[in-house]
């Protein structure tokens, strides 16, 4: 039995300058909006709508662990909750470019989409010096 990929969307993320809250108990703790998220895939296509960004938090030997949430709006209309976690390996700071590992989940109750609510996805994304994000997700299967 082995892990089928399903081409899900591929992303283009523009990040806002990041804000750095601090070294706290648990790690450096980095607020960064989105300023817009376009998608685009076969089943699934859209932009983002209100505020949307990542609680990042960089533990002292550099693991970066992305906690983003987002709402979408697909090109027909439908709301679409998503939330990610993720890893970045910082280790060696946070100088771009940066590949980072998350794992969406999605959340809406437009029918249409009602699929997105039982699958997992998974993605792979590349933050460039001009702070665009571009994110290929997956389907597993």
């Amino acid at each position: 039995m082995g892990i089928e990929l399903v081409p899900l969307c591929t992303m283009r993320v523009q990040l806002k300058p990041p804000i750095e809250v601090g070294t706290g108990p648990a790690g450096t703790r980095v607020v960064i909006e989105n300023e817009s998220v376009k998608f685009d895939g076969d089943r699934f296509s859209g932009e983002m709508v209100g505020a949307s960004g990542d609680w990042l938090l960089v533990g002292p030997e550099g693991t970066g662990t992305i906690d983003v949430r987002a709402t979408l709006r697909t090109h027909d209309g439908a709301f679409v909750f998503t939330q990610y976690h993720g890893r970045l390996d910082a280790s060696d700071g946070m100088d771009l470019p940066k590949t980072l590992y998350v794992t969406p989940r999605f959340e809406t109750g437009d029918q249409r989409y009602a699929w997105l609510n039982r699958i997992q996805a998974v993605g792979k994304g590349v933050v460039h010096e001009d702070l665009t994000l571009d994110f290929e997700w997956y389907e597993l299967r």
